[in-house]
């Protein structure tokens, strides 16, 4: 079996970028900068045969490069109650629509389960176990004004993913590149 998510990778500015406000909640579990990502679809476990279908019917997916900004911070469900601490994506249009493929070719060519959330794009930087963890109101408000440098998206990417006792593991298994503009 395989555990997958289609995502896009980050670049180490960004990264490095979103390590300088990660802290100061102490009921946070941060997220391993290495592991930082933007999930375009979590499909969960698969069999081998459906694994390779994923792997080759992605391949079909054409669009172009585009650039991306992460701005803000926020949680989810709430923040009385948050469970996930993130950064936000500003609105971009390819993303929206390479999401949109992802989904399809998954639903359509593969059987899996439709999605059942509408596709909220951003970056889980932390998670909590506690209900009420203390902090978070005030680091909402510290960083609403966090961004990054604008960055440029070339490929999309397949993942695996390991869970164990330190945490999950992802392992890259196949590399979707976007196209040039004039392709």
């Amino acid at each position: 079996m395989h555990r997958l998510f289609v995502a896009i990778d980050l670049p180490e500015s960004v990264k490095d970028a979103i390590k300088s406000i990660c802290g100061a909640i102490p009921d946070a579990r941060w997220v391993d900068m290495r592991q930082l990502h933007l999930t375009l679809r979590f499909i969960g476990e698969v069999d081998d045969a459906t694994f390779e279908s994923i792997k080759s019917t992605l391949a079909e997916i054409a669009e172009p490069r585009f650039s991306l900004n992460l701005s803000g911070v926020g949680c989810f469900p709430s923040k009385h109650a948050p469970r996930v601490l993130w950064v936000g994506i500003d609105d971009n249009e390819v993303l929206a629509r390479l999401a949109d493929k992802v989904e399809q070719i998954l639903v359509q060519k593969n059987g899996i389960e439709p999605e059942r959330k509408k596709f909220s794009p951003h970056i889980t930087i932390a998670r909590f176990r506690e209900r009420s963890p203390s902090g978070v109101a005030d680091y909402l408000a510290r960083n609403s004004s966090f961004s990054t440098e604008t960055f440029p998206v070339d490929a999309f990417y397949l993942y695996s993913s390991k869970l164990t006792p330190k945490g999950a593991e992802h392992r890259r298994e196949a590399v979707y590149p976007l196209k040039n503009i004039q392709d």
